[in-house]
């Protein structure tokens, strides 16, 4: 066994939905480092087009797509299926939020609440169905990739936020638990079609926060820091090869040992 071709992603394409953000950046090019044909779905062309220097030699597309628009899932995959012959991995790195995000409990308006729902949860669990349905149609073994969060998992613990204007919004919580749980359930859905759907939750990514955030952030892990992108970005790599070929509807953390104790 050639365990370094299980990583290889060559003649693969595959579909990284907030493929721009400090995250999916490095999950696109990840993928294709390995040799896949990676096509990013994000808002802003202008900051793919800035970035060209990190995507230079690598085969990475840009489609403009707003996730928000809920209603035009079905015909922009469809669309992209049909451009590219075929989607072998999606994952699903995007993060929209409202303006009011971190607002605190007490003070979310119903509305807000709802369209955080809408536009964060409802649209993962949409993005995977029609997804998934595009590789049973086409007898694609696909892998999908969900991304949770530790506070999908457990609560959070406010006092890293002390001395900040930060905080974990409620709606995040559900959210993420949501997707955990729909990570779940679309595994057992589409399994018997050979199509894989897993749950990458990281933990805190570091990304210039407050210096007294990072501070207590790091000392409630395991590790002692927070994460770095790229290592995000590898152990999604890793759920969307063929190294990860016998896992489905698994929750991976990736937290630097938040979650263990």
């Amino acid at each position: 066994m050639d365990y370094t071709k299980l990583f290889r992603m060559d003649g693969k394409v595959a579909v990284v939905c907030g493929g721009l953000g400090l995250i999916g950046k490095e999950v696109s090019i990840a993928l294709a480092q390995l040799g896949a044909k990676v096509i990013i779905l994000d808002t802003d062309k202008k900051k793919f087009v800035d970035c060209k220097d990190f995507y230079f030699g690598l085969d990475i597309h840009f489609i403009k797509f707003d996730v928000i628009k809920l209603h035009s899932y079905k015909i922009s995959f469809k669309q992209i299926f049909d451009d590219y012959g075929h989607i072998d991995v999606f994952v699903n790195a995007s993060y929209p939020r409202t303006k009011d995000w971190n607002t605190k409990f007490q003070d979310v308006t119903t509305e807000s609440w709802n369209q955080n729902v809408n536009i964060q949860l409802n649209s993962s669990c949409i993005m995977v169905r029609e997804i998934a349905e595009l590789m049973k149609k086409n007898k694609i073994k696909g892998s999908i990739v969900n991304f949770g969060s530790t506070y999908g998992v457990v609560g959070p613990d406010f006092s890293v936020y002390n001395n900040t204007d930060m905080t974990c919004p409620a709606a995040y919580s559900a959210i993420k638990g949501g997707i955990i749980n729909f990570t779940r359930y679309a595994a057992s859905y589409y399994g018997k079609y050979n199509i894989r759907v897993n749950c990458l939750c990281p933990g805190g990514v570091y990304n210039n926060q407050p210096k007294s955030f990072v501070e207590e952030y790091n000392k409630k892990t395991l590790l002692g820091r927070m994460a770095k992108p790229e290592e995000i970005a590898s152990a999604t790599l890793f759920l969307a090869s063929d190294a990860s070929s016998y896992m489905t509807g698994a929750v991976m953390m990736v937290d630097g040992g938040w979650t263990a104790v």
